[in-house]
């Protein structure tokens, strides 16, 4: 169940990110609520998490999917460019990733 709850919270902390942008610092009223309220799931869901999980093992693969999450998402939905250095940086997060799940024997 800790991994679900991870997956949940990786979700919350790219709406997090993504959300935090559309606010235009904190001034659009409903883009702030929503990013206040996906920070809050965030935080919720890998604490959550993290009863059962090492938080070394949780903490990263949410920080790690979460910006992976948020540079695709973030080209998509606001354009940004993917270039080269992106693609290998993503490649180390996911590999340190799958390390870090095989790693805590789940």
């Amino acid at each position: 169940m800790a991994w679900a709850y991870l997956a949940v919270a990786v979700v919350f902390e790219i709406a997090f990110a993504l959300g935090t942008n559309a606010t235009k610092g904190f001034t659009k009223l409903w883009p702030s609520v929503f990013t206040l309220l996906a920070a809050a799931g965030g935080i919720f869901t890998l604490g959550r998490a993290l009863t059962t999980l090492d938080v070394g093992v949780g903490y990263t693969i949410w920080t790690g999917l979460g910006s992976v999450g948020t540079v695709v998402l973030g080209a998509v939905i606001y354009r940004e460019k993917i270039t080269p250095p992106k693609l290998l940086s993503f490649a180390a997060i996911i590999a340190g990733v799958v390390t870090l799940k095989l790693a805590a024997g789940a």
